[in-house]
């Protein structure tokens, strides 16, 4: 059974900084690229961030480029994402999800599991 588990969520203050960690079990997690998703009360689920399977291959979204950072570890397998500057306006739940794709998709079509979520709460 595929399981991720997101961890790192907390409330800081605008222009802080957090780093979440998904945790992949069940899968071979070589075998998929990794995404970071965000979903604000009230709005759909949008792109954060993702990593090919290799790690080679990084994509953002325009609004956090320069400030978030997605990486991974393969002896671990946890998936980081580093999120720097934060603003009031990226308070949301943060979710981590899986694809088979080797190249990481913006699009919440091309993921095949997805963790729980953990909320992210940046105060103005």
């Amino acid at each position: 059974q595929v399981q991720l588990v997101e961890s790192g969520g907390g409330l800081v203050q605008a222009g802080g900084s957090l780093r979440l960690s998904c945790a992949a079990s069940g899968l071979t997690f070589s075998s998929y690229s990794m995404g970071w998703f965000r979903q604000a009360p009230g709005k759909e689920r949008e792109f954060a961030a993702a990593i090919s399977r290799s790690g080679g291959s990084t994509g953002y979204a325009e609004s956090v480029k320069g400030r978030f950072t997605i990486s991974r570890d393969y002896a671990k397998n946890p998936v980081y994402l580093q999120m720097n500057s934060l603003k009031p306006v990226e308070t949301a739940v943060y979710y981590c999800a899986a694809s088979t794709r080797q190249v990481g998709s913006d699009r919440v079509r091309a993921y095949d599991y997805w963790g729980q979520g953990t909320q992210v709460t940046v105060s103005s």
